[in-house]
């Protein structure tokens, strides 16, 4: 199995979007989203991922087919540093979960961008919790600060480490 976290081109942004519909429904059980008079979720962010600066989005394949994506941002809630890199959004396809392909597209951008990250995580996305968890713990060895507590404007928990 071939595992690739590639940069996704602003020409892909369509494919981009329609993974991200896949992402913004399985995530609606736990945020509690409705679709809008179109059908759709959205994701009112996305073309900022081509116009600012330190927004970067992945796709993430599966021997050349689309498995998911990974964007990476800037938001903080928990880091005090203002250069720290987050993730944004992270989705792995149903298909592809559970054979360490979102292990290895997180590894990945953590290793690309080096220094400070932050990484939050819905307090009732309960899957997503034990899988981030071990995924940071393995990758700092257990050194980074776990924030348990939702912040005025998250409602989760996070995790500040250094990659």
């Amino acid at each position: 199995m071939k595992i690739e976290v590639i940069p996704a081109e602003k020409s892909q942004k369509s494919v981009l979007m329609q993974l991200m519909e896949l992402y913004n429904h399985d995530l609606s059980e736990y945020t509690k989203e409705d679709v809008n008079e179109h059908g759709l979720f959205g994701y009112s962010y996305i073309d900022l991922y081509w116009i600012e600066e330190r927004r970067y989005p992945f796709f993430i394949k599966v021997d050349g087919c689309f498995a998911g994506f990974v964007l990476v941002g800037t938001g903080r809630h928990y880091s005090t540093n203002e250069n720290a890199h987050c993730i944004a959004e992270f989705f792995i396809m149903l298909k592809y979960r559970r054979m360490n392909v979102g292990e290895f597209a997180a590894r990945y951008v953590f290793d690309l961008f080096a220094g400070e990250w932050e990484v939050r995580v819905l307090s009732a996305n309960k899957p997503a919790l034990p899988f981030w968890r071990k995924v940071i713990t393995k990758y700092t060895n257990g050194n980074h600060i776990f924030h348990p507590e939702p912040t005025p404007d998250w409602d989760g928990v996070g995790y500040v480490f250094i990659a």
